[in-house]
């Protein structure tokens, strides 16, 4: 074994002579374990709360979406369909026309989205899964039907069952100059809604889904679409297949993934993720000036064993790596413990969620804080106590071996 693991293992395990050193480094350790545990916990709870956040947006949000660089619409008949569907990897796509609209309801009204997709939609998405009334049909035969946003079902107090009120949709006609005559500025269409979806607050008020054709006669559309939204099977290259599509389609094409569909959502995800993570840091940097202390002492106390090693041959380097590896082993120490610590932690609330919401049954999507463990967090976490385990040891041990170098034995 190193000598100076072994003299610093010794020093650790071993009784000292002050019970002050003993006290003063088991503080130091269990700082070290309290902030690497705190550090684990709370970047599994983000990540959770991350993947709770995209599967509820990708059940909305289609893997890739196409739209034109420049303007509003394009002609389905310019998109190479048949060819998108024989790419591999894709699974289907949607032909859609998105337009903001006016919505009455007896005598409620509320402004939202009309967006209107074409009938394989239901085949193809993930939305029937999370209707909350009623039933994801659009159209039959010559009847169509609306699916409307949880939200928006509430601002216009919308019951499913009555079939004597039907939804009215204004949209401004196309291309015709304002007017202070109602009936001549805007289209109007009614449609009975028959399903109730919720995915998310910002969706659920904001998007009544209808047929494309229904939406197409709304706008004075014949064959135009706002996008078409593209579903890849679920272990396809979704990178891959963009950058096909985006060859394939030219520079007059821009194709979004999920990513990019909400940049502005994911980017504050990680920015949170990254303020939480330097907090921690920072705790566990201010913790670690225990361990200054705790070294700080140690090399006091040792001053006649370190003057016993000086007279027995050992150079300034051996000492100095000494009390370094003191150091190390109380970062091991808390590290290791604080990741067990905090990885058992984790494994129950993930068994068992003990920790709730704080909010009544049923009330979130989920009841509890959701946790997701990564191999990577408890090695970053890993490797950023040790460091900063030896930085706080580096600094103590060469000033005081240096301060005392001059010592002999009496």
């Amino acid at each position: 074994m190193n000598l100076s693991l072994h003299i610093a293992r010794r020093y650790l395990i071993s009784k000292k002579s002050h019970n002050l050193i003993n006290v003063i480094s088991i503080i130091s350790i269990v700082g070290q374990l309290v902030g690497t545990s705190a550090l684990i916990i709370v970047l599994s709870v983000f990540n959770g709360f991350e993947d709770v956040i995209k599967s509820l947006y990708n059940t909305f949000n289609p893997d890739l979406v196409v739209g034109v660089q420049k303007g509003k619409t394009f002609s389905s008949l310019d998109f190479p369909s048949e060819k998108v569907l024989n790419m591999n990897g894709v699974a289907g796509l949607a032909n859609v026309v998105e337009e903001d609209a006016l919505f009455k309801y007896r005598d409620q009204q509320y402004i939202a989205k009309i967006k209107g997709v074409s009938d394989n939609y239901p085949e193809i998405s993930r939305l029937d899964s999370l209707m909350q009334s009623g039933d994801f049909i659009l159209q039959e035969g010559q009847s169509d039907f609306a699916i409307v946003g949880a939200g928006v079902a509430w601002f216009l107090n919308i019951n499913l069952n009555d079939i004597r009120n039907l939804l009215s949709v204004y949209v401004p006609k196309r291309g015709s100059a304002s007017s202070f005559n109602f009936s001549n500025a805007f289209n109007n269409e009614v449609i009975h809604p028959v399903g109730v979806f919720s995915v998310q607050q910002e969706y659920d008020e904001r998007y009544i889904f209808v047929p494309l054709r229904f939406a197409r006669k709304l706008l004075d559309y014949t064959d135009e679409v706002t996008a078409v939204e593209i579903f890849l099977d679920k272990d396809a290259d979704a990178e891959e297949i963009q950058r096909s599509l985006q060859t394939m389609l030219g520079n007059k094409f821009i194709i979004k993934n999920r990513f990019q569909q909400n940049e502005a959502l994911y980017k504050v995800m990680r920015s949170e993720k990254l303020a939480i993570f330097i907090i921690l840091v920072f705790i566990l940097i201010l913790a670690s000036f225990n361990m200054i202390g705790s070294i700080s002492i140690l090399i006091v106390e040792k001053l006649r064993d370190i003057a016993v090693l000086k007279s027995m041959g050992a150079n300034k380097r051996l000492i100095r790596n000494i009390f370094t590896m003191e150091g190390i082993l109380i970062s091991l120490a808390g590290s290791v413990g604080g990741l067990l610590f905090g990885f058992l932690i984790l494994l129950a609330q993930q068994q068992f969620g003990f920790v709730k919401l704080g909010a009544e049954e049923g009330a979130f999507i989920i009841n509890s804080y959701p946790v997701k463990m990564l191999a990577t967090d408890f090695l970053y976490v890993f490797m950023i106590v040790l460091f900063i385990g030896f930085v706080a040891t580096w600094y103590p041990v060469r000033y005081l071996t240096r301060k005392f170098e001059s010592i002999s034995l009496r």
